[in-house]
C-alpha cells in the first residue's frame, strides 16, 4: 500500500507533495492562515463556499513566509502581533 501524501504550499506559496500533513490550514484568496480546528473556517467550510480556496501549511513559519496573515479567530495572540508588525495601508483618498 503507497504511503499517503498530502498536496501543501510551500513558503513560496508554491503546491508540493508532503508525506506529512499540514499543521495550518489557509485560505488563498484572504491570504490568511490558521488552526485546523478553527471555528470561523469550520463554519465557512459548512456552508461549502471555503473548499475551492482551502490550502494547507507543513507549518506557521512557511504560512508567514508565503505572504500569509494569522486568523483573528483562532490565533488571537499572533494576529495581534501580525497587526502590530504589518506595514499599513495607506487610506483610500476622499472623492
Amino acid at each position: 500500500m503507497p504511503d499517503r501524501q498530502w498536496t501543501l504550499l510551500d513558503s513560496q506559496g508554491q503546491p508540493f507533495s508532503s508525506d506529512r500533513p499540514g499543521t495550518v490550514g489557509g485560505h488563498k484568496k484572504s491570504r490568511l492562515y490558521g488552526r485546523l480546528d478553527c471555528p470561523a473556517a469550520l463554519r465557512a467550510l459548512a456552508r461549502g463556499g471555503y473548499v475551492a480556496s482551502r490550502v494547507f501549511f507543513l507549518d506557521e513559519a512557511t504560512a508567514k513566509a508565503a505572504g500569509y496573515r494569522p486568523c483573528a479567530v483562532c490565533m488571537p495572540a499572533e494576529y495581534a502581533r501580525w497587526k502590530t508588525t504589518s506595514p499599513t495601508t495607506p487610506a483610500t483618498p476622499a472623492r
